[in-house]
């Protein structure tokens, strides 16, 4: 569980600005599903998704995310996981493979939380923001995400990561306008099930 608590280049809320956003957020307060719900709700409502309002610069590091209040989901969730673990609550990295235009290929990946809550265990959470047709809430043990998995080429990634994936951090450093990051988004291949049989 320490590696989901550890500051780094991209999570690294042992930034003066981020440290103190994450106190400012858990004022009053000790509970930790009740930090992690304000936490949620700032970086959801508070911080603009880059590509629905068009915003420069491209965010990475959760300081740079939080310093121009703007942000592709991958970085939002960047920026959520810090003051996370800035308040000592293990906090991690999950993925979607999503169709971009909802019918089919392109596909890209879409970033979000799991956040460990101590009655439940590891938790979805997806503050990518809110617009018509997306209603994303913190509502455990329930989880109300941003997107669901519809065709078969889309999937939720089971996986919990610790660190970015290097593909991520890769098209956010790379590219300098959101409409450079919008051609380019990151994508990974499914593995297919083959059907194999254990023996």
């Amino acid at each position: 569980m320490q590696r989901f608590l550890q500051s780094t280049e991209q999570i690294n809320w042992q930034h003066p600005t981020v440290l103190a956003k994450a106190h400012e957020l858990a004022i009053g307060t000790t509970d930790h599903t009740e930090i992690t719900r304000r936490c949620f709700e700032f970086v959801r409502d508070e911080i603009r998704h880059s590509w629905d309002y068009r915003l420069n610069p491209v965010t990475c590091a959760a300081s740079d995310v939080l310093a121009h209040a703007t942000g592709y989901c991958y970085a939002k969730s960047h920026l959520l996981a810090a003051l996370l673990r800035a308040n000592g609550i293990p906090a991690g990295l999950c993925y979607q493979r999503l169709s971009l235009e909802d019918n089919g290929p392109p596909y890209c990946l879409h970033g979000l939380n799991a956040v460990w809550l101590p009655e439940i265990g590891w938790y979805r959470i997806d503050a990518r923001g809110n617009k018509p047709g997306v209603d994303a809430q913190f509502c455990p043990p329930v989880e109300r995400l941003a997107f669901p998995t519809k065709d078969k080429l889309e999937a939720d990634l089971p996986e919990i990561w610790p660190e970015p994936l290097p593909v991520i951090i890769k098209v956010l450093t790379d590219y300098t306008t959101v409409e450079e990051v919008f051609d380019n988004l990151p994508d990974v291949e499914l593995i297919p099930n083959l059907g194999g049989t254990h023996g």
